[in-house]
């Protein structure tokens, strides 16, 4: 359920805790602590308050540096942040250790929501987020979930959850599962629309977070499609937008929080500004008929030997 206005809008998850709509994400494999954590300072002068990051990604560190000089300083409280971390493929077998050095990277004791990062385990240790083949587990779900709920039960996080989950994993999940997802972040834009999972996570009352709003410009495997097509286009134009803030207002309206990534002042400004926009019943109908194309499709964690996913429609369970 959205409420709030602007800057201020949230979403309640299905534990009752409120998460805003907008969040910066912080990964990025050229940028440097000092470009992490100045934009992080940025961005909470503009109103940002969801902060996106992952063991994998490099920059809990950055991420915390920057959220607790600005709460030294009164610039904020540690109660109006919202920061996400994720459970990566390496530490499936100890999900609390795993939140423990997460939280001495960041310098919090907390963070709002913890997620399942990818549905893969990998032997500890690996830390390359594109694993070889000798580097795959067996996967048990339950062992990892149960970790997960451990952490939310120590108050070592707020929320729980998945990313990159298909229907048919989620529901294998709750069939076990005494604490339900909260969120299952995945790729989510105008050019992936995610009909099916959003409605199927809907039914369940677990909210679905868009990364990748805009296709992942910028990012060695992302793509400007989203950004450049022609109907997206039209749309900003008719609206005197961007056509970031089109397909970011394109999410929000269908009730995700989008995770978008931009250190550029302008940029990060601009996407803010997507929560103001208002799209027609028209717009939504165009986006529609626009062609669908998975652009983070995860080929790295399906082999025919070691993986537990064959093909990367074994990944996605045939969703791709």
């Amino acid at each position: 359920m959205l409420s709030g206005g602007g800057a201020g809008r949230v979403v309640r998850l299905n534990n009752g805790v409120t998460m805003p709509v907008i969040g910066l994400g912080t990964y990025s494999c050229e940028n440097d602590w000092h470009t992490t954590e100045k934009a992080v300072r940025t961005a909470l002068k503009m109103g940002y308050r969801h902060f996106d990051t992952a063991k994998i990604y490099g920059s809990e560190p950055a991420l915390g540096s920057a959220l607790r000089r600005a709460i030294s300083e009164g610039e904020i409280e540690r109660e109006e942040i919202f920061v996400t971390s994720k459970l990566w493929s390496s530490d499936h077998h100890d999900p609390v250790s795993a939140l423990m050095q997460t939280l001495h990277n960041l310098g919090l004791e907390y963070v709002d929501l913890y997620l399942v990062h990818w549905p893969v385990k990998l032997k500890i240790g690996v830390n390359d987020p594109v694993p070889r083949e000798e580097d795959f587990e067996e996967l048990d779900m339950e062992s990892t979930w149960f970790g997960m709920e451990k952490c939310l039960e120590m108050g070592l996080c707020r929320s729980i959850g998945v990313s990159n989950f298909s229907c048919r994993k989620i529901q294998q999940l709750l069939s076990f599962a005494s604490v339900p997802p909260a969120v299952n972040q995945v790729e989510m834009h105008p050019m992936w629309r995610q009909n099916k999972l959003r409605q199927f996570c809907w039914e369940q009352g677990i909210h679905v977070s868009a990364y990748s709003p805009l296709g992942g410009p910028g990012n060695s495997w992302g793509s400007t499609a989203v950004v450049d097509h022609p109907i997206i286009q039209s749309i900003a134009f008719k609206h005197q937008a961007t056509p970031a803030q089109v397909a970011l207002g394109w999410g929000i309206s269908n009730g995700a929080s989008v995770i978008v990534k931009s250190f550029n002042p302008r940029r990060m400004k601009e996407n803010i500004k997507a929560l103001y926009l208002q799209l027609d019943e028209y717009d939504f109908h165009n986006i529609e008929m626009m062609e669908e194309r998975k652009i983070m499709r995860g080929e790295f964690f399906a082999n025919e030997t070691t993986s537990p996913y064959r093909t990367i429609e074994d990944l996605w369970d045939g969703e791709i």
